[in-house]
């Protein structure tokens, strides 16, 4: 399916720019989000006509946006889950988690907004992407933590505070490979090249005649 875009997508192209994208995509995500209209001759003929107002509202969202990236830079948010000793989530860590904890600093931040290059299963700091503009990123810290005690200690410890296990700490031990050491003839005895290299260099024994 051809779109043409309302505004920058990442992977895809700038505003005003016809791609081809697969059809789920589209109907899922750029239309009903408003990020892409079908190319349509209509459709390219209003956004022709419609293009200077379309490009100063994303001048002014774009403004606003580094505005706020700029107050939101380095932010780090506390996420209370509970776990195992070892840190093993048993609850999960969604978009939705992180963008409710987020607005609760104040900032206006939607889950759609959020990228998660993982699955939080352990606790500890992790970096995330805000997209506050398609042109404006901006990195937060999530703090997941049992209890806001323990988010705190691990923000100036800069870890997850957790009980290693055996395994854990078995893995984190450097092994030493003792070199095994050649083995020596015996007393008395040489190697076979090493007799016949010592043959070689003997000098014939001459025989004296009766």
């Amino acid at each position: 399916m051809q779109v043409i875009l309302l505004e920058r997508v990442e992977s895809l192209g700038q505003m005003g720019d016809v791609v081809s994208v697969k059809p789920g995509y589209a109907r899922n995500f750029l239309l009903p989000r408003q990020k892409a209209l079908r190319a349509t001759k209509e459709n390219i003929l209003y956004f022709d006509g419609q293009k200077k107002a379309l490009e100063a509202d994303n001048l002014k969202y774009k403004a606003d946006a580094e505005k706020i990236a700029k107050k939101m830079d380095g932010l780090t948010v506390a996420i209370i889950r509970q776990a195992s000793e070892a840190g093993q989530l048993y609850g999960s860590v969604a978009a939705r988690d992180i963008a409710e904890t987020v607005v609760e600093k104040g900032f206006k931040v939607d889950r759609s907004q959020v990228r998660m290059d993982r699955n939080y299963k352990l606790l500890g700091l992790y970096p995330v992407k805000i997209y506050l503009h398609p042109e404006v990123v901006v990195g937060i810290t999530i703090n997941i933590a049992r209890s806001a005690e323990e988010a705190k200690i691990q923000e100036e410890r800069g870890e997850a505070l957790i009980t290693k296990t055996d395994e854990q700490e078995a893995a984190g031990k450097t092994e030493t490979v003792a070199e095994t050491p050649a083995k020596k003839a015996p007393a008395g005895k040489k190697s076979r090249p090493a007799a016949k290299k010592a043959a070689a260099a003997e000098p014939p024994v001459e025989e004296t005649p009766a």
